[in-house]
């Protein structure tokens, strides 16, 4: 729903689950909270890592999609400058 802000008086991610595409390749999948001075943060993040594993990102993203999210990390903030972009969980093609 475009315009929904989940919680009035945040961004409008607040407490949506996204997908952050970094600089490096990597994608980390959490709840969304806030992006600030130290950068992007997030809650109940799992990580992929392309240089582990035989997964291609999408592939990763479906089975967290079909599984539930694997939680690696509980809080985590991406510097900005690892940030190469944001999408709903929701919105993206798998």
């Amino acid at each position: 729903m475009s315009g929904h802000v989940f919680h009035p008086g945040h961004e409008e991610l607040h407490g949506v689950t996204v997908v952050v595409t970094g600089s490096g390749g990597r994608r980390y999948l959490g709840r969304y909270h806030e992006t600030n001075a130290r950068g992007v943060v997030l809650h109940d993040v799992a990580i992929f890592d392309p240089g582990f594993g035989t997964l291609s990102p999408e592939e990763w993203l479906a089975r967290q999609w079909k599984y539930g999210v694997l939680v690696t990390e509980r809080h985590l903030v991406l510097p900005i400058d690892e940030v190469g972009s944001i999408a709903r969980f929701m919105e993206t093609s798998l």
